[in-house]
């Protein structure tokens, strides 16, 4: 179960994927049913997955806010007589968590939690002074119920871990094997840039900002969602005349790589705004190994570690504009094509098809409860 549209949710359809050749699998969430499932139990497209009581909010009656939330009403009339019949239940990010647990399914209950929910949106003052406390609380009263937890990076399931004694396995977003070649470099050609993922101010300033400053030529194609029309439409207000850089609608997942494999370089730096900020590690950074390319990241730890792990390119000192654009500035052509053939090497480890072993071995050893 999940408080997302299933279809267009990566890490969820991965997990539908992966079981549903394996279970019968029953899907709760918003949109239409994703494929091989037996039974989808559909939100009401208008309610709203975040929306809470203030009041008792900031009452702190959590539990109260919790229950008489509009997505977990709707979620229990659409579960109301199932207790019990469910063998095993996924409850995807904390907030489906009690209500996986409301189901007593016999061989329990494993939450996959995509952030560190106590610190999701801590830059903002209101949200840690209203929100900030449900979540801790949500997470110390049910998360620890779960039988058993997986997250998103090492530093998110440390966090857990000291926190509220949560030991989670780790499982990294990371999309589907494609074999594909490396592109070869064009000898004199600009340097061809790529970005992929969210049109969110914070996620994209200091790299258009560092495209200002860089000295060698270059381009950056930039493949947005639209998920701030307004910041959206000034990007393609600001660069309709560049031939520097380019705002391209979003492609299907199943499309992307092919899309980058045809770029040199894919560019990420994210300020540490917040916790989760600091310790993320997003599914484009694999998205870009499978499209063979060099990487250019921030000094953020998880995205820093993978990078220099593989050998997969370079790794700012800062999250500054200057120092970014400074080090796309020092990239070679030989130094470039070298880091696209190391993300070849890597493609294969860091693909979906390793990763979500971590979810079959949690999900299996739940259900030998039932049968042994």
């Amino acid at each position: 179960m999940s408080f997302s549209p299933l279809r267009s949710d990566a890490r969820v359809l991965r997990q539908v994927q992966l079981f549903a050749q394996r279970y019968a699998v029953t899907t709760l969430g918003y949109g239409e049913a994703p494929e091989g499932v037996v039974e989808h139990l559909q939100l009401p497209d208008d309610v709203v997955a975040w929306h809470k009581d203030r009041r008792l909010l900031a009452a702190r009656r959590f539990e109260s806010a919790y229950r008489n939330a509009p997505v977990v009403h709707a979620a229990q009339r659409l579960l109301a007589g199932r207790r019990g019949t469910f063998d095993v239940v996924l409850a995807d990010d904390i907030d489906t968590v009690p209500l996986a647990l409301d189901l007593h399914a016999p061989g329990g209950v494993h939450a996959d939690l995509h952030e560190y929910h106590p610190r999701q949106s801590e830059e903002s003052l209101r949200w840690r002074v209203f929100v900030a406390p449900y979540y801790r609380w949500l997470v110390r009263t049910y998360g620890i119920q779960a039988d058993s937890v997986t997250t998103v990076g090492q530093g998110i399931a440390r966090e857990y871990r000291i926190r509220f004694g949560i030991r989670a396995g780790v499982v990294v977003n990371a999309p589907h094997y494609v074999d594909l070649e490396p592109t070869p470099m064009l000898a004199g050609a600009p340097l061809r840039l790529v970005h992929s993922g969210n049109a969110q101010r914070h996620r994209l300033d200091v790299i258009l900002a560092a495209m200002d400053l860089v000295e060698r030529p270059m381009t950056l194609d930039l493949y947005l969602m639209p998920n701030d029309p307004p910041y959206l439409d000034e990007l393609r207000a600001r660069y309709a005349d560049s031939d520097r850089v380019r705002i391209h609608p979003p492609v299907r997942p199943a499309e992307l790589p092919a899309l980058l494999n045809a770029h040199d370089v894919g560019v990420y730096v994210l300020p540490p705004v917040s916790f989760n900020h600091l310790w993320a590690l997003p599914n484009k950074i694999f998205d870009f190994v499978q499209g063979r390319l060099a990487l250019a990241v921030g000094p953020s730890p998880e995205m820093a570690a993978l990078v220099r792990r593989h050998g997969l390119g370079v790794v700012t000192d800062d999250f500054s504009a200057e120092t970014l654009a400074a080090a796309l500035d020092s990239l070679t052509t030989e130094g470039v094509a070298a880091y696209k053939r190391a993300s070849a090497v890597a493609a294969r480890e860091l693909s979906a098809e390793q990763q979500v072993i971590g979810w079959a071995k949690a999900i299996d050893t739940l259900a030998t409860r039932l049968n042994g």
